[in-house]
């Protein structure tokens, strides 16, 4: 069972949803008015993203990749920097046209980081979209396990310690792997609509089932 969870996982399906949120996306870009330049802020992203998107070299679009360590850039309208998400006081109020976010609020260890990681993201852009898998979907998304978000802190660490599933190869210490379970806090949709209260929501589905969340504001 796990293996057939793990074999789905890196199929093209997650690609095929990639791309049909990010037709959301794009969907969303086109009700921005006309300008000479949008600005984007990606707070986690990398360029291969948006080339992975077709999105890389769309003229008039300049995007800033924000990340613990700077990324490597190769286009003239992306720039890299180091930084922290949940303290952007290195730019203005509304500095960004958009800000872009995809699968990083979960990662942030605790409620008050993700908290502080909204804030800010609503107060250097004018609009925002930041996604984030539901919590409640049956699978978890980073070690691809059956519910596995739910199994008491102990159980998570020692499957972490012992096992390797998907992008996590088994922890060479304990520490790391407690580490690694704590860094991870999923969030429902009614944490998203308390982190964003001005934002909408967009809900990715998946055999009837809320796979991921996208709180906007456009």
């Amino acid at each position: 069972m796990i293996r057939l969870f793990h074999a789905i996982h890196k199929s093209s399906i997650n690609q095929r949803f990639r791309e049909k949120r990010f037709r959301f996306f794009k969907e969303l870009m086109e009700t921005i008015p006309a300008k000479e330049t949008i600005r984007i802020l990606d707070v986690g992203g990398t360029q291969s993203y948006w080339e992975n998107m077709d999105y890389a070299s769309k003229e008039g679009i300049h995007i800033t990749l924000l990340n613990v360590y700077e990324e490597d850039v190769t286009l003239p309208n992306f720039k890299s920097l180091r930084g922290d998400a949940t303290d952007l006081s290195q730019f203005a109020d509304q500095s960004f046209d958009i800000v872009h976010s995809n699968s990083v609020i979960e990662h942030l260890y605790t409620l008050e980081a993700q908290q502080k990681m909204a804030r800010e993201i609503q107060r250097v852009g004018v609009r925002y979209y930041v996604q984030t898998p539901n919590r409640y979907f049956p699978v978890e998304p980073h070690w691809v396990l059956p519910l596995f978000q739910f199994l008491p802190f102990s159980w998570r660490v020692f499957i972490t310690r012992k096992f390797y599933l998907d992008s996590y190869p088994a922890a060479e210490r304990s520490q790391v792997a407690i580490d690694r379970v704590k860094e991870v806090r999923l969030l429902t949709e009614g944490d998203m609509k308390a982190l964003f209260p001005g934002g909408k929501i967009f809900r990715e589905m998946f055999l009837g089932l809320k796979k991921s969340i996208i709180s906007y504001s456009f």
